[in-house]
C-alpha cells in the first residue's frame, strides 16, 4: 500500500512541471489534478472519471497507471476488487444437494425469462410496423453499404460555449486509452475503431456524427455507449 496523492506529487516536482503544463497535456484540468494529489476524490465528477483521470495522470508522469488504479479500488473501492483466481477458489465447500437444486431452479427461471423476452421483441418487431428497434434519445445510424469499411467512423464536437468531460476507449472500458478529458467549447476529436466505448459527462453538450450521418445522444446526465459502424447503444454493466 502506498500514498497514491504524495507519490504523485513527487513525481510532478521532480520533473519540475506545474499544473498548467500537466493540464495541457493530459487534457484533464488542474483542478481535478489538484484533487489527485490531495486525495480529495470527491470532488472528481464520477468514480469513472477519477480511475481515468488517475490512470492518464500516472502515466504521464512516467508511473504505472494500472498500479495506481488497483490503489484506488482497493483502498475507495473495495467491491471492484478482482476475485481471487480460480486456483484459489478450489477449496470452498462443494455445494449441498438443496443448493444444487436451488441453482438448477434459478437457471431454469432464467431460460424461460429469455424466452418470453425474445418472444416478445419478435412480437414488436412483426406487428410493430418495422425491424428496427430504437433506445431514447438514440438517433439509429445508416448502415453502411457493403462496400465501405466495417469502422465505425465517428465525429465528436463540443457545442458552441459549452463542454462535456469525454472518455473513450477502444473496444470496451478496459480496452486502449483514446481521449480522456475535457472536450471544450468547439473542440473536435475523431475516433476510427471497430467499437468504441464512451462515457459522456453532459451528453446535451456534444454533437456526434457516425459514418458521416448525424446522431443524437441527448440528455442531462452522463451516459455509457457502445458504438459500432451500424449502432450506437447503452453500454451493458462491465462491457
Amino acid at each position: 500500500m502506498f500514498e497514491i496523492g504524495n507519490s504523485l506529487r513527487e513525481a510532478r516536482v521532480r520533473q519540475g512541471l506545474d499544473f498548467s503544463q500537466a493540464e495541457q497535456a493530459t487534457k484533464v484540468r488542474a483542478k481535478y489534478l489538484r484533487a489527485l494529489e490531495d486525495e480529495q476524490f470527491d470532488v472528481l465528477p464520477a468514480q469513472t472519471f477519477v480511475k481515468g483521470f488517475l490512470r492518464t495522470y500516472a502515466d504521464y508522469l512516467g508511473l504505472d497507471g494500472r498500479l495506481y488504479v488497483d490503489e484506488y479500488k482497493l483502498r475507495f473501492s473495495p467491491e471492484e476488487v478482482d476475485e481471487p483466481p480460480l486456483w484459489a477458489r478450489r477449496t470452498r465447500v462443494r455445494p449441498t444437494e438443496k443448493h444444487r437444486r436451488f441453482e438448477r431452479s434459478v437457471v431454469l427461471l432464467a431460460v424461460v425469462g429469455i424466452m418470453i423476452a425474445t418472444a416478445l421483441i419478435i412480437a414488436a418487431w412483426k406487428f410493430g410496423g418495422g425491424g428496427q428497434l430504437h433506445y431514447a434519445n438514440l438517433a439509429p445510424a445508416r448502415p453502411p453499404a457493403a462496400h465501405r469499411s466495417r469502422l465505425a467512423n465517428l465525429l465528436v464536437a463540443a457545442r458552441k460555449g459549452r463542454n462535456s468531460l469525454l472518455e473513450v476507449h477502444a473496444g470496451s472500458a478496459t480496452g486502449r486509452l483514446l481521449f480522456h478529458g475535457t472536450l471544450e467549447s468547439l473542440e473536435r476529436q475523431r475516433f476510427i475503431e471497430r467499437r468504441i466505448w464512451m462515457n459522456i459527462g453532459a451528453p446535451d453538450n456534444i454533437t456526434m456524427r457516425l459514418n458521416g450521418r448525424k446522431v443524437s445522444v441527448g440528455g442531462a446526465t452522463p451516459r455509457v455507449l457502445i458504438i459500432t459502424a451500424t449502432q450506437i447503444r447503452p453500454a451493458a454493466p462491465g462491457t
